[in-house]
């Protein structure tokens, strides 16, 4: 096809020569094409975002209805929890980071629909078998219990990997408040500064604080938005920075020398963590070691002369 088109374009010896910068055009043409779409699209999504973008906790600044199947979970979880939570599912959810005033009952309406969806298959795939009835309750019990305790476990799961986050980043948080604090400029100041600049690092405790600000510019003194910080993110530093704060402010102490001795201790207590998962790691390898790369190591070692060994006793 090629040679066509050449020998189609060939009315003097230049052709070739111009179906190559043709081509080269082209290819030009469609790269710039593509790039400015895709420039166009990220425009896009830029404005939409700024539209509607996250504040607190995924809380959209504008109002922004819920989806029909979500209307449908809230709807349940409203009906079977009537509509009141308990304040140990808020603190679990708001620690998990669902910060929504419906996130209790979609939570409930989620547990109830896999608890239903899990009881009717273990009952259609249960019920057809030879097994007794015993077995069979045994079944379609296990099977409905074990979908609707997941919701438990994955807010679990993201609970812990929050305070995870929390407990890598805020020593370099108190190291920022502390620079800050050190060179004059003031605590509301200070954690202003620094809460924009770790949300490059850490949305989790920067959200934190974004929050603990919030509410200290709505009328609350440092001491409620300090503690409140605390009991949303249930992480321990967290506590202890806010009774460090609070009592620097109270007693008249420096705040920089407080924050200087924090992040030094919290950097001990994190590298103790550090060597003590890595005495642990020798006592978690024994597990994999005696299961994987000890029958390998057995079969590559022992295995030729135990042929040798069978080869020699079996009677020919």
């Amino acid at each position: 096809m090629g040679r066509d088109l050449i020998e189609r374009f060939n009315l003097d010896g230049a052709s070739p020569q111009m179906l190559v910068a043709l081509l080269a055009f082209a290819s030009v043409l469609f790269v710039g094409v593509g790039l400015l779409f895709l420039r166009e699209q990220r425009r896009r999504a830029l404005s939409r975002r700024l539209e509607t973008d996250d504040f607190l906790y995924g809380h959209p600044r504008g109002p922004r209805r819920p989806g029909h199947f979500l209307k449908f979970l809230e709807e349940v979880g409203n009906v079977v929890s009537h509509g009141h939570a308990s304040t140990s599912l808020w603190e679990q959810l708001i620690r998990a980071g669902y910060m929504s005033r419906t996130a209790p009952a979609i939570y409930t309406g989620i547990k109830i629909l896999l608890f239903t969806t899990g009881l009717t298959m273990t009952t259609i795939l249960a019920m057809p078998t030879d097994q007794t009835l015993v077995k069979k309750i045994a079944l379609i019990s296990l099977g409905a219990v074990v979908p609707f305790f997941l919701p438990n476990l994955i807010v679990l799961y993201k609970v812990r990997k929050r305070r995870e986050e929390i407990r890598q980043y805020l020593p370099d948080v108190v190291d920022l408040l502390e620079i800050c604090v050190s060179s004059g400029i003031g605590l509301d100041m200070a954690w202003n500064v620094v809460s924009e600049e770790i949300h490059h690092v850490s949305s989790v405790l920067g959200t934190a604080m974004d929050l603990s600000n919030f509410e200290m510019h709505l009328g609350a003194s440092r001491t409620e938005a300090m503690r409140s910080m605390a009991a949303r993110t249930g992480a321990d530093q967290m506590s202890s920075l806010a009774a460090i704060l609070v009592q620097s402010e109270r007693f008249g102490t420096s705040v920089a020398v407080a924050l200087k001795e924090f992040a030094a201790s919290m950097r001990e207590e994190r590298r103790m963590t550090a060597e003590e998962n890595a005495e642990k790691m020798a006592v978690k390898m024994i597990v994999p070691m005696v299961l994987c790369i000890f029958p390998a190591v057995v079969v590559v070692t022992i295995g030729p002369a135990a042929i040798n060994i069978v080869h020699t006793l079996t009677p020919r």
